[in-house]
């Protein structure tokens, strides 16, 4: 408590330093907060109609964290956990909100779903994601089934990506070097470089941009050396990230756009916790394609999206009962197409209908068996109905219903309703009360239906969740928002090892679990160049021991004071997490506790000249001693430099 104490003091006295530095500066015209969000419809809604808590990563916020990964940003928001974060480049993520685990979670990319059909859990790798292609990240938390299909029970991510500039070119460059080190080995090298450039622009009815960034990253070992006479070698990160869309506007109604991703990154590993190798190494690859056409009219809108997907990994991993070398390659291809349209009644009334098909298939080829893709592969269809009522009393309804049809377990049907209530509404304070009751489910994945541990007569997931909060701003400097949730869970999908006959299968579980909850937010802006950020999340679960802290604080200050200039301060605390590992001499999994841990971060941005920003940042300040996976090394005290051009 002490350590703590001496930092939260710190920066007490960097916000009362930024405050009085911001007052004697030229107050500068106060920029109007996002009101306009498309997760809860997949269509623009004003935020005092939604019914939600959804957290917005804007194109400012991004630029303010100059250096900062998706996950990281992901990462402080209230609600949100993700393990893996602060290990090694390219380990493996745990994503969690709500309690809920990854593949509890859907990831969309400019509204198409993605995930990994070669994955036991069929959960999207964030690590694939480059955050110079995004425009804005929207987080809704609780179940979206109703909307966005499986996966989506505890939450959504919505990516946006960037647009076309209006100018004919539009050319942007960054680059950054920063240290990769952690607490113990302290070298100083400049171990991580980062690079991306782009282009974007609008030529009469024809817009276009294309990126492709670079990244690479040594320095520090995936397994933690604490327990090591000697220091463990270095393991690489390497990865690479386009991205294509070409658009054209036949006219004020009717648009088309292209687009085209590939992402591919090549990364060691170690054997397990406190376990070095140097011989393990894997990849990941995805190519991604797809046409999009928007068509407004008199009353309505329509978006037809289409896609293809082939995603494929593989690993090499040291054998050491035989003393060979094992290699593991999968891959997945997906197909997905959606159809969804709104209508407006009227100013009150509006109409949200879609049909969504996906195809999945799973090419799995490894020591210990084989998954044929002739075999490895399901389709769903979906139809979905949701009604939004925005009502001039103030009062707000979102309800609706899907139908998913599943090739393998057949029909599973799932709604939501979602009301709110706009208490006070004026130009100076607004308060708005929400709650919800909604089903979601989570189908099988390709693995746990088709593989040698297969289970062909696995039911989805489901789960039921109740919440309730408020949302309230006060003359656009003061932002309050507090959610509790409960969510029952049951037909989880385990993994079963019969003692006495060998037999390993994956089945359904018996019996519900739950987990509950507060997420907490504020925001201040008490002056026009300083803003405070802080959040509180209290998770509480009945069961699964999977890295989720009770308690989680983080408390962010963003200050500008004086002209080009940008600084911010980051303090980050987790409470004890439980948490499970397998132990390989043993042959058992075993169930630990994970101590509690602070960082704090800083960050600064300055414009030099017009086309010229340079950035720096310092995490883990004050050189934390932690784990956030059990026997992984963390970060340590790391810096990192960059320039970003614009023309």
């Amino acid at each position: 408590m002490k350590k703590i104490s001496i930092k939260l003091s710190i920066l007490a006295v960097l916000l009362t330093a930024n405050v009085a530095f911001s007052q004697e500066q030229k107050e500068e015209k106060v920029e109007q907060l996002d009101e306009v969000v498309l997760s809860d419809t997949k269509f623009e809604l004003k935020k005092e109609h939604s019914g939600k808590i959804i957290y917005k990563i804007t194109q400012k916020d991004i630029e303010q964290n100059a250096g900062k990964s998706v996950i990281d940003l992901l990462d402080n928001i209230a609600g949100v956990e993700i393990s893996g974060n602060n290990n090694a480049k390219g380990t493996n993520l745990g994503l969690y909100f709500r309690g809920g685990r990854s593949r509890q979670v859907a990831v969309l990319i400019d509204g198409v779903l993605v995930s990994d059909p070669t994955g036991i859990a069929s959960v999207y790798n964030l690590n694939l994601i480059d955050i110079n292609q995004i425009e804005s990240i929207e987080i809704l938390k609780g179940s979206s089934s109703t909307l966005y299909g499986s996966g989506a029970a505890t939450g959504v991510i919505n990516i946006i990506l960037k647009k076309a500039s209006k100018k004919p070119i539009s050319l942007n460059y960054s680059a950054s070097i920063g240290t990769n080190d952690t607490q113990k080995n302290r070298k100083g090298n400049f171990d991580e470089i980062n690079q991306n450039v782009g282009l974007r622009g609008t030529l009469n009815k024809f817009n276009y941009i294309a990126t492709y960034g670079i990244s690479t990253s040594n320095g520090m070992s995936a397994a933690s050396d604490v327990n090591s006479a000697t220091s463990f070698e270095k393991d690489d990160f390497n990865s690479s990230n386009g991205l294509i869309k070409l658009g054209y506007a036949v006219n004020d109604k009717l648009s088309f756009e292209a687009f085209g991703n590939y992402n591919r990154y090549e990364y060691d590993y170690d054997t397990g916790s406190y376990a070095d190798s140097d011989i393990n190494n894997g990849y990941e690859k995805e190519v991604k394609h797809g046409l999009k056409a928007n068509f407004s009219y008199n009353k309505g809108e329509l978006i037809v999206i289409g896609s293809a997907s082939n995603l494929k990994r593989g690993f090499d991993s040291f054998n050491s009962f035989g003393g060979t070398t094992d290699s593991y390659l999968y891959e997945g291809k997906s197909l997905s197409a959606e159809i969804v349209n709104k209508y407006t009644l009227n100013n009150e009334f509006h109409v949200i209908v879609g049909l969504n098909y996906q195809d999945f298939d799973n090419q799995t080829n490894t020591p210990f068996g084989n998954i044929d893709s002739d075999i490895a592969k399901y389709t769903t269809t979906d139809s979905y109905v949701s009604i939004v009522y925005t009502g001039k009393n103030g009062l707000n309804v979102n309800a609706g219903v899907r139908l998913n049809n599943h090739s393998e377990y057949g029909d599973h049907f799932v709604y939501h309703v979602n009301p709110s209530y706009n208490i006070l509404s004026s130009d100076d304070a607004k308060v708005k009360v929400l709650a919800s009751y909604s089903t979601a489910f989570i189908a099988p994945s390709t693995y746990q239906l088709f593989s040698s541990f297969g289970n062909l007569d696995l039911n989805p997931e489901e789960n039921t969740t109740i919440e309730a909060g408020f949302d309230a701003s006060y003359k656009k400097w003061l932002e309050v928002s507090s959610v509790f949730f409960y969510r029952d869970e049951e037909n989880k999908v385990i993994f079963n090892f019969d003692p006495i006959t060998f037999v390993s299968q994956y089945g359904n579980a018996e019996g519900k679990s739950n987990a509950k909850g507060v997420e907490t937010a504020v925001r201040i802006k008490p002056i026009d160049k300083v803003t405070v950020n802080l959040s509180h999340t209290f998770t509480h679960k009945s069961e699964d021991f999977n890295y989720i802290p009770k308690n989680k604080i983080v408390a962010n200050i963003v200050a500008t004071p004086f002209k080009n200039s940008t600084f911010s301060v980051t303090f980050k605390n987790l409470s004890d997490r439980n948490a499970s590992y397998y132990d390989a001499t043993i042959f058992s999994v075993i169930d630990t506790t994970m101590k509690s841990y602070s960082l704090v971060d800083f960050s600064a941005s300055y414009k030099l000249i017009k086309h010229l920003t340079v950035f720096g940042s310092l995490d883990n300040a004050f050189n934390e001693n932690y784990e956030d996976v059990y026997g992984f090394s963390t970060r340590g005290r790391n810096i990192k430099l960059g320039i970003k051009l614009n023309f």
